[in-house]
């Protein structure tokens, strides 16, 4: 057998590990990025990275300059801003679809040091879900054919807004609805019907950590 009739087979074996070695080492294949779900036992949210995020993707993150996570959280227009909130302004939120707000909360720290009350899990997930997560959150601000929405009221913490949001509020689409549709464009495997009440969104959460 002539070298070169041995030359070519070896070449083209080399080459191959050689491309495999580079797609299988790809940071855009291998490299996971992190998320977290937060509970405070009725009302959840997602906390992303500050760096995640850009005036591209999520042009409301000028507001936060100095955040290293923002938290973001979803509910009705009326009942989720209010500091004193009575049942009458509950069952009217859960009972009649009303106008709906997003809460963004700019955090200093990680979820887990800043909402030390709160149940915290972390997710992981490929760069392009999380692209898709993003996008499902920038789309739920209402910015009325602007370029970003206005912040229409100051927020339940120090550097924290609310912004006009996309949707209808009611009993079958709540705050907790809305953190599962996040979290399914962001891939994870979330049952939607079973997600009214935040404990049964976050048990779903949790089993999705352990995995």
């Amino acid at each position: 057998m002539s070298s070169r009739k041995v030359f070519r087979p070896l070449s083209v074996g080399l080459l191959l590990m050689f491309f495999t070695c580079v797609a299988t080492s790809s940071p855009l294949r291998q490299e996971k990025q992190q998320i977290f779900v937060t509970s405070n036992g009725w009302h959840t949210g997602i906390v992303l990275k500050r760096n995640y995020l850009s005036f591209e993707n999520m042009p409301e993150i000028t507001d936060f300059p100095q955040a290293e996570f923002v938290e973001f959280g979803w509910g009705d227009a009326k009942f989720y801003p209010a500091k004193e909130a009575g049942v009458d302004m509950a069952l009217a939120a859960a009972l009649v679809p009303t106008a709906a707000v997003i809460h963004v909360v700019g955090l200093p720290a990680e979820p887990s040091r800043y909402f030390t009350r709160a149940e915290v899990v972390p997710l992981s997930l490929g760069k392009q879900d999380l692209d898709r997560l993003i996008a499902f959150i920038a789309d739920s601000f209402d910015r009325k054919s602007k370029p970003r929405a206005d912040a229409i009221a100051s927020g339940l913490y120090k550097s924290s807004y609310f912004y006009p949001a996309n949707g209808k509020f009611h009993l079958l689409n709540t705050c907790n609805s809305w953190t599962a549709r996040a979290l399914r464009a962001g891939g994870f495997k979330i049952k939607l019907f079973e997600t009214i009440r935040a404990e049964s969104l976050m048990q779903q959460v949790r089993t999705l950590s352990r995995v």
